[in-house]
């Protein structure tokens, strides 16, 4: 028995478990309560739609369903309630699924072509079709982009290899999503934009290319516009004489199209296990809003361990995303490793080596500047990239950890007047900096742990800072922190309140305190001339990027000739100065009202 610990719900369920009962009890004696003349309002609004007004609920069952998915749903759900032979399918019918390709390659083809040229005529295309090959010009796939008179042709069409073995009692359950993946892949393929289909294919088998089209084909619809009509079978347009002739032509030049080279290279990796699910390549939902534990993923254990499985088994960088900025090509390359996995020492040689591979790639492509970005940049892991720069003196790649960026930002980002901070955290090359740049202001520097107070001691003695700035004491009274990483509970607990913590750290601290106030990892907000971007890197909003990563782009467009990795620093306020001269905008707000900021800007 489940005993239900709210105690609104179990009243509810009460409520409508007796009115069930006395609506059943009147059904069953036929009564029938109404009023003597009936006014306005007497019936309830929904009453005309009799059964259907169950739908109603539907706005808050689901959300984010678009035209497509309800159209689609609408039409499955009832060809399933209408026709018996629907429903209960068998899991596999080979002359089901024979009439299914037979019926596409005949009927649907042959209907499409010639729908197809009808609406490139004058009146149905300005007031249809246009829609479609319009949307190229904002849209990177416009396969399902279309009014919605041209869907219901386009389904009328496709059920027919759907409903032919339905009513001959051949239908099975691989017939009809093995159709309806059919269709959705090769529209999209088409549609993607890049040629995927080698030559080598067509070479084995050449009549493939009647049966089969490619994403060159059908770009040469949407330029030529009265060429290549065709639905995925290329033979009518053969047997029509509306082929282009430049379709082999133009599928052999776009598979020699030599790869874009970067300009700048980012080189991040993988957080969590579910993290794979947040970047582009995972879904979008999830990619398009700062990252955040979702409790469902749990369900889809199996396939979080199987792509774990998978980074172990491949273990090679990939390509996340491309993008632009005015002249300059960007990319973000992903090490397919886990943050635990950079804590373990059996490890660490691994993932030196896949860094130092994809450095010596992007040296050999002719990248400019490779930025490293959260643990691939770890002074125990690598020495901030010094490791690579020394022991490969000829790299014409610039390597940047992007510390002075920021250190930079963690500076602009303190409240003017402030007299004295806590630093508490890992002491890093960016904390050690922070407290130098800080004391030559004239601000006290306070830390809780005399071991931290040592080294920074040692540190100013070196560099002949006044150390009169650089105080030790436990009563913990600043209340702007400086924080990085090993920063714990304990020592959150003992901030007073109102207290402001300001990460100098990649990652964000965990927040303890409601009563105190949280800045986000250090960060700016990217110009809009910065394009594709469709994701947010990590925990940041979309279009806010990390100071790791712009410290890249800004090395790159100043074009300096020099690494920043090691213990060495560029000029701090020369590496600010630049960066908002290039567009890049300071972001001083907390992490949780981040996005109510960003809502006035497009994205």
């Amino acid at each position: 028995m489940t005993i239900n610990s709210n105690p609104s719900t179990t009243i509810l369920q009460s409520i409508l478990w007796s009115q069930q009962k006395i609506l059943l009890l009147l059904k069953h004696h036929s009564f029938c309560f109404m009023a003597s003349t009936p006014g306005i309002l007497s019936d309830w609004p929904w009453k005309p739609l009799g059964t259907f007004k169950y739908i109603l609920l539907a706005p808050f069952v689901i959300r984010s369903w678009d035209d497509q998915i309800l159209f689609n749903g609408l039409l499955y759900y009832l060809a399933n309630y209408t026709f018996s032979g629907a429903s209960r399918l068998p899991l596999w019918r080979t002359d089901g699924v024979i009439m299914a390709m037979l019926l596409h390659a005949g009927p649907v083809e042959f209907l499409y072509y010639w729908l197809h040229r009808a609406l490139h005529h004058h009146f149905l295309y300005s007031r249809y079709h246009s829609h479609h090959h319009s949307s190229i010009v904002t849209e990177p796939i416009t396969s399902v982009i279309h009014p919605f008179a041209e869907h219901v042709s386009y389904f009328v069409l496709f059920a027919i290899p759907l409903l032919t073995p339905v009513f001959t009692n051949t239908v099975s359950m691989i017939t009809v999503f093995g159709y309806v993946t059919y269709i959705d892949f090769m529209n999209n393929m088409g549609h993607c934009n890049f040629e995927i289909i080698p030559k080598w294919l067509f070479s084995i088998f050449p009549p493939l290319k009647y049966f089969m089209y490619t994403p060159s084909f059908h770009s040469l619809h949407h330029t030529q516009f009265r060429t290549n009509y065709c639905l995925y079978m290329p033979f009518y347009d053969y047997i029509y004489g509306t082929i282009d002739k430049n379709s082999d032509e133009l599928h052999d030049s776009a598979l020699k199209r030599e790869e874009e080279t970067p300009d700048v290279v980012h080189l991040t990796h993988l957080t969590t296990p579910k993290s794979i699910y947040h970047l582009r390549l995972g879904f979008s939902s999830l990619a398009s809003k700062p990252y955040q534990p979702k409790w469902y993923l749990f369900f889809i254990w199996p396939l979080t361990a199987f792509s774990m499985i998978l980074t172990w088994i491949c273990a090679r960088t990939f390509i996340l995303e491309e993008n632009r900025l005015d002249k300059l090509k960007l990319q973000t390359w992903v090490i397919p490793k886990y943050n635990f996995q950079y804590s373990l020492q059996s490890q660490k040689l691994s993932i030196n080596r896949m860094i130092e591979k994809a450095i010596l790639d992007a040296d050999k492509k002719g990248v400019k500047v490779l930025s490293l970005g959260l643990m691939n940049q770890g002074e125990d892991l690598n020495i901030y990239g010094g490791l690579y720069v020394s022991k490969h003196p000829k790299l014409k790649v610039k390597v940047v950890d992007g510390s002075s960026l920021a250190v930079a930002v963690v500076l602009n980002s303190i409240p003017k007047g402030t007299t004295q901070v806590l630093l508490r955290g890992k002491l890093t090359k960016v904390a050690c900096t922070l407290a130098l740049k800080l004391c030559h202001q004239g601000i006290k520097v306070a830390t809780m742990h005399k071991d931290d107070y040592m080294r920074l001691k040692n540190l100013f003695n070196r560099s002949e800072t006044n150390l009169t700035n650089l105080i030790i004491e436990q009563s913990c009274t600043q209340k702007i922190w400086l924080v990085g990483d090993e920063l714990s509970e304990k020592e959150q607990l003992h901030a007073p309140k109102g207290t402001l913590f300001i990460p100098y750290s990649q990652f964000p601290p965990k927040r303890y305190r409601k009563d105190c106030s949280y800045y986000c990892t250090p960060a700016m907000l990217i110009p809009s001339s910065l394009e594709n971007v469709h994701s947010c890197e990590d925990w940041l909003p979309r279009r806010v990027m990390s100071a790791w990563r712009i410290a890249g782009i800004v090395h790159s467009l100043e074009g300096w000739n020099e690494h920043e990795c090691n213990y060495t620093m560029n000029d701090i306020d020369k590496v600010w100065h630049s960066t908002l001269q290039h567009g890049f905008q300071s972001l001083v707000v907390c992490d949780h009202t981040i996005s109510n900021a960003l809502d006035s800007i497009k994205l």
